[in-house]
């Protein structure tokens, strides 16, 4: 057998990819001589790029090229003629099941993933509900690689080698810090409704934020039409908060801006995880969903969760199912000032 290629899987949300970074990384770094392939979605690309130089990403077209049965026996083609040696799933969906099914039946050595299901089924029950720590995403995509032969030690830092990313990659006026400059992000919205705090809740944290820090700017993460349009309302209303959709131009630069705040505030949202791979602390806000179920950012302290104590809480893993009370209490209820005290605790702290 020629040298040892592992190709790994996993397609899904950003979030997601983003928290096998630590994983892939710790693989490239402590098995050298392994060549890596990392498959998924093209947003992904900016994530692995320069990462490690055993590692290479590739980009599935899933609503192109790689589309339906065929695209993804395609797919498995040009992924074979790259003289693959094992392969991680760590998706275990039906595309990654089909790919991981011809590569078995072709008798390369496979893996996949455990999610625990059993256990989150108990986290989020209506009754009996059982509020158990369940093993991290990190921890599961680790296993995969145990199952291969290729037992890692998870360490990692930040995607960016000095820890941070190239400032003066950024437009002009987003590369003028001052000494006592503190730069707080916020990502106010998610993907379900479960999972974003009231808006306008939202808004008096980044007021009480520019009353109390006379020398804060705050960056606004989104990218969605509704979100840019809040965004403009604030930074109208607000001089020194920045919407950064409509000032750095894709992910990198995103993730640079990123590397040098003194603070993220995010749902439990792709934002959490891509500044976590930034290496910058996030103050994270829970309704829906909770860290129990193993989604916590990378290196992330749950002392920076902001959530309250619900017996209906989580009702979801994703928080994608509908409020059973129809308001979801578990955002409304958090004091603004809550998230503004965890907030200040972390830039008091640096």
């Amino acid at each position: 057998m020629g040298k040892e290629h592992i190709l790994i899987i996993r397609f899904s949300a950003m979030g997601d990819v983003a928290m096998t970074v630590p994983v892939v990384y710790s693989l490239a770094k402590q098995y050298p001589d392994v060549r890596i392939t990392m498959l998924s979605k093209g947003f992904a690309r900016p994530f692995f790029d320069g990462l490690a130089p055993n590692i290479e990403f590739v980009a599935a077209d899933l609503k192109g090229c790689h589309k339906g049965i065929k695209g993804l026996n395609r797919l498995f083609k040009e992924l074979t003629s790259k003289d693959i040696t094992a392969v991680a799933d760590m998706h275990d969906v039906l595309r990654s099941k089909y790919l991981r099914a011809r590569f078995k039946l072709c008798r390369y050595k496979t893996a996949h993933i455990d999610k625990h299901r059993k256990g989150k089924r108990q986290l989020t029950a209506a009754e009996n509900k059982r509020l158990v720590q369940q093993p991290s995403s990190f921890n599961n995509y680790a296993e995969v690689l145990d199952k291969l032969g290729y037992p890692v030690h998870t360490e990692f830092t930040s995607v960016f080698p000095s820890g941070k990313g190239d400032i003066t990659l950024l437009p002009d006026y987003l590369q003028s810090k001052q000494p006592k400059e503190q730069w707080i992000g916020i990502a106010p919205f998610a993907a379900h409704e479960g999972k974003i705090y009231p808006t306008r809740l939202m808004e008096r944290v980044v007021k009480l934020l520019l009353e109390r820090h006379e020398n804060c700017r705050i960056f606004l993460f989104g990218g969605g039409a509704s979100e840019k349009a809040v965004f403009n309302d604030w930074c109208q209303r607000y001089e020194r908060c920045v919407s950064v959709p409509d000032s750095v131009k894709g992910m990198k630069q995103e993730m640079i801006l990123m590397s040098h705040l003194d603070v993220m505030t995010s749902m439990d949202s792709g934002n959490m995880h891509i500044a976590s791979l930034t290496g910058t602390p996030v103050v994270s806000i829970w309704g829906a969903t909770h860290p129990f179920a193993g989604f916590m950012g990378w290196g992330q302290s749950i002392a920076n969760a902001v959530q309250i104590d619900l017996p209906c809480r989580p009702c979801s893993i994703y928080g994608n199912k509908p409020c059973i009370r129809k308001d979801y209490p578990c955002m409304k209820n958090i004091p603004p000032e809550l998230i503004v005290e965890r907030i200040e605790a972390v830039l008091n702290s640096i």
